[in-house]
């Protein structure tokens, strides 16, 4: 993985963790967190898309759009084990 790689999936990981905590209001984690939830996001939404057979197309909005969906789907989680304990 080259430089130019990685700084694009932290400009998406960061885009989509701000887009998933602007959407959940109150389950922000800070800038660096949403980073991370964006990341992991993209992991889980890719992930998720793959298994369900779903494919919304190509590009960096697609790339985008994944990544949210699994950051909302990883912030649900989250939220569901904060209510837990």
């Amino acid at each position: 993985m080259d430089l130019n790689t990685l700084i694009v999936i932290l400009v998406i990981g960061a885009a989509a963790g701000w887009l998933a905590g602007f959407i959940r209001q109150g389950y922000g984690f800070g800038l660096l967190g949403n980073i991370v939830i964006g990341i992991l996001g993209g992991f889980v939404g890719n992930w998720l898309f793959g298994i369900l057979g779903v494919s919304i197309g190509t590009g960096l909005i697609n790339h985008i759009v994944t990544a949210v969906v699994g950051a909302l789907v990883l912030l649900f989680l989250i939220g569901l084990i904060r209510k837990a304990r």
